[in-house]
């Protein structure tokens, strides 16, 4: 459960900044929306494009921020109030436009879209007194906002397009290897980083490949595309946009419109489609999941706060694996299926399309995976990567898994 850029390059706003204290804050009911993602972490922290959402936000302000969120979250993901505070909306995908309104606003306002609270100045953090008391302005531009789960691999492209001039404006690229066919212009190499004897498609999208990454011969990657450091794509993989692999992740065989936040590997040949794949998950030789109903209906999808399932609207639509979930080999995820915190997969046959978090089996049957088991494994995952499993974050663990037992 760790965030890392995917860039180093240090990007500051060309617009002069006041002095602010920057609090991304979570709004309840997207929160809610976005689990099993946000059971691990605040909305801010989810990556989609290059960036996660705070790196976006701290890169176009060029000032650090804190985090309004859950209270069994707050230790690890503290809150710093001041005198006076900027609040912004931790789901929205920030732009030069809605910043500037934001930026605009004084003390005692905020910023609303319809219904929706953007942002709001001043030295109250309480959601519910600001829209009492403070003056409303209204935000008149669309902007991009996460309120579903599958908004993640929807808005994907858009959100890699503008991170990748967000991250490359102003620098050069290092060279491409002339082993590689490249077709398109479009593409921006970070220091260390490998290519080897494949072929990249730019006309359909950028292709960002980061710092340490590596893509290994033989390997197809059509953009818009984007390779977080010290990631890895293996040898022969296919992969579509737009596709984000986060940091210290590997991917192998066809991968399409999917992110994997970081520090997960599908690493071996398989199938994986509009699909959101959280930190530290592992998918087992030839996993595949299904996109796609055979009759071609909308997707239904698990909806954690109404506990039930809930049409998408969408044709396609794969999976969603939140944090430290793990799959065996030959794997078969059905159209539509949530992965909670924490759970365990395997066997032959489909399993249900939502497993809730810390569960333990497949479709012959699922039991509970004792949280002491759980943290076991955890700590040798990081161990791998010499990270330590925190005793705050053992706390969040524990916590989640007093709060599955309430829906298994």
């Amino acid at each position: 459960m760790t965030w890392q850029s995917c860039n180093t390059a240090k990007y500051v706003s060309s617009r002069p900044v006041k002095k602010i204290n920057l609090i991304l804050f979570d709004e309840p009911e997207t929160r809610g929306n976005l689990l099993p993602f946000t059971f691990s972490r605040p909305v801010v922290d989810i990556r989609i494009g290059i960036l996660t959402i705070r790196e976006k936000w701290e890169r176009l302000t060029g000032v650090s921020s804190s985090t309004l969120t859950e209270k069994y979250l707050s230790e690890k993901f503290t809150l710093k109030t001041a005198a006076s505070n900027l609040l912004v909306n931790a789901a929205i995908l920030p732009d030069q436009k809605i910043w500037k309104a934001i930026h605009s606003l004084k003390e005692n306002e905020l910023l609303l879209k319809n219904s929706t609270l953007i942002a709001a100045a001043g030295k109250e953090t309480g959601l519910k007194n600001i829209l009492k008391r403070y003056r409303k302005i209204s935000y008149p531009h669309d902007f991009n906002l996460l309120q579903q789960l599958p908004d993640i691999f929807s808005l994907n492209e858009k959100a890699l397009t503008d991170d990748f001039l967000l991250v490359t404006k102003g620098r050069n690229s290092q060279p491409l290897d002339k082993s590689n066919q490249l077709i398109g212009k479009n593409i921006f190499i970070e220091k260390g980083a490998k290519i080897s004897s494949s072929i990249l498609n730019t006309t359909t999208g950028p292709i960002y490949i980061g710092k340490d990454a590596e893509v290994m011969e033989g390997s197809m990657i059509r953009g818009p595309f984007a390779l977080c450091e010290h990631a890895v794509v293996k040898m022969g993989a296919k992969i579509y946009g737009a596709t984000t692999i986060g940091p210290h992740s590997k991917v192998a065989g066809e991968v399409n419109n999917s992110v994997l936040f970081g520090y997960s590997n599908k690493s071996h040949d398989g199938f994986l489609g509009n699909s959101v794949i959280g930190e530290w998950c592992n998918l087992g030789a030839d996993t595949n999941n299904s996109n796609l109903k055979n009759n071609y209906a909308p997707v239904k999808l698990w909806h954690y706060p109404s506990e039930s399932f809930r049409d998408t609207g969408l044709q396609f639509c794969g999976l969603f694996m939140g944090d430290h979930s793990k799959c065996g080999i030959n794997t078969m995820f059905n159209t539509g299926t949530v992965v909670g915190f924490s759970s365990n997969i395997f066997g032959a046959g489909f399993p249900r399309n939502f497993i809730p978090s810390f569960s333990w089996g497949g479709a012959s049957g699922i039991s509970v995976y004792a949280l002491d088991k759980a943290l076991e494994t955890a700590e040798r995952v990081l161990q791998r990567r010499n990270i330590p499993l925190t005793e705050t974050e053992k706390k969040i663990w524990k916590h989640l898994f007093e709060q599955t037992k309430k829906i298994k």
